[in-house]
């Protein structure tokens, strides 16, 4: 299953690649939440070949949608960071997550522009593919105070952007930067391979983290939601290694504080 993530992932991408950029995307409802004829192109592929690949195994896509929200099934972002890809800004990802109830046990990421492919099964690590090489994902060993961490706004929910204020604001105490490329998958996926020394946001959605998420995991990071529990396939997320994890989750206690 990890090799089927991995090659519907890179179906997605080629997808993504080889489209016509627009100008501009279709609105899909909250500000800021675009939708391309590419990113349908990219579901509509990889839909198609997890079909022929594991046909019994039920798909949930961000755009075509599926009705499976429990049990075994793939769960697919096709286009992750769709308003820097009408943007023309390149850090945009694929994601292809085989989730058995809540606990991801292989996944894909595919970064189509960079050329660069992640992919993990629960318990068999995790590994970078990159023009370079392949090579096992470890998580860095920064201690916070130098730790370089990702995150994501919450511009379509702007009802929980005062908890975000304060959690960013705890954050740029806690750690050397933060960052933010707008691609969730990524973020993720440079989290599990060290290029990142974490990751934090609220609301996304589990085909935004289900594969970056378990990348993390097997590269020796922990994932929890925001109150530090096992939901973060609910969209909350925190993720790192032990250490900035810890502090993640002392910055999203102080995003709590004011509610």
């Amino acid at each position: 299953m990890r090799s089927v993530a991995r090659s519907a992932a890179l179906v997605g991408g080629a997808a993504v690649r080889d489209g016509v950029r627009p100008e501009v995307g279709a609105a899909k409802g909250l500000p800021g939440d675009w939708v391309t004829e590419v990113d349908l192109a990219s579901e509509r592929a990889i839909a198609g070949f997890l079909a022929s690949e594991t046909p019994s195994v039920p798909f949930v896509g961000e755009e075509l949608g599926g009705g499976a929200a429990s049990g075994l099934r793939w769960v697919v972002d096709p286009l992750d960071g769709t308003t820097n890809y009408v943007h023309g800004f390149w850090a945009v990802g694929v994601s292809v997550a085989l989730v058995d109830e809540d606990r991801p046990v292989a996944g894909a990421v595919v970064a189509p522009f960079l050329g660069e492919v992640w992919h993990a099964a629960a318990g068999g690590g995790a590994v970078w593919e990159r023009a370079s090489g392949s090579a096992p994902c470890r998580v860095s060993s920064r201690v916070p105070t130098s730790a370089v961490v990702a995150t994501g706004f919450p511009f379509r929910r702007k009802e929980r952007l005062a908890r975000y204020l304060r959690s960013m604001s705890a954050a740029l105490e806690a750690f050397e930067d933060l960052r933010r490329p707008g691609a969730a998958c990524l973020d993720l996926a440079w989290t599990a391979c060290g290029v990142f020394d974490g990751f934090f946001e609220l609301g996304l959605a589990a085909w935004d983290v289900a594969a970056g998420g378990l990348l993390v995991q097997e590269a020796g990071g922990v994932v929890s939601d925001w109150d530090g529990g096992d939901g973060w396939l609910g969209g909350d997320i925190l993720a790192g290694p032990v250490a900035v994890q810890g502090v993640l989750r002392s910055v999203a206690s102080a995003g709590s504080s004011g509610d």
